[in-house]
């Protein structure tokens, strides 16, 4: 099956989602929800830059470690390409939401901000993107999901 030239396999590499080891520290506690937010977009902008800036290596390198866990960096460089290939450089983009969950379906109890954002493609079409940081368990966050689809 494909969507847009997109096959199956491709769609489940990039929909890479959390598989465990998601829980903060002992003593650390779950941070608010309001400064969750703002970490994780800056975590996810910044992955996000990686990835418009085709450094797919240094987007595995800065992934969650179950993001890591989940698909080998060769593997997560070859999908990506081949995914982002047919809609060209991203010209813009914007959040259209951010969710902070420290549940998810699948996935052990943690904090987690699921985002989706819009995104402007050659041909004057757009994508949407869902990005999902985490609190890993040294506190930083980092993007433990992502998910492209066309709109």
């Amino acid at each position: 099956m494909t969507v847009a030239g997109w096959t199956s396999a491709a769609l489940v590499a990039l929909c890479v989602l959390l598989l465990g080891g998601a829980m903060p520290c002992a003593g650390q506690g779950l941070e608010g929800a309001d400064s969750a937010l703002a970490r994780a977009h800056g975590a996810a902008d910044a992955w996000l830059a990686l990835v418009d800036g085709s450094q797919y290596e240094a987007s595995w390198d800065s992934a969650a470690s179950p993001f890591r866990a989940a698909v080998t960096r060769s593997d997560w460089q070859t999908s990506l390409m081949k995914a982002r290939a047919p809609f060209g450089p991203i010209r813009g983009r914007t959040l259209l939401s951010a969710a902070y969950r420290t549940e998810l379906p699948g996935v052990p109890p943690g904090e987690y901000v699921v985002m989706q954002y819009e995104a402007e493609v050659a041909g004057d079409r757009t994508i949407v993107e869902t990005v999902t940081p985490m609190r890993e368990s040294d506190g930083r966050w980092r993007v433990s999901g992502y998910y492209i689809r066309p709109r």
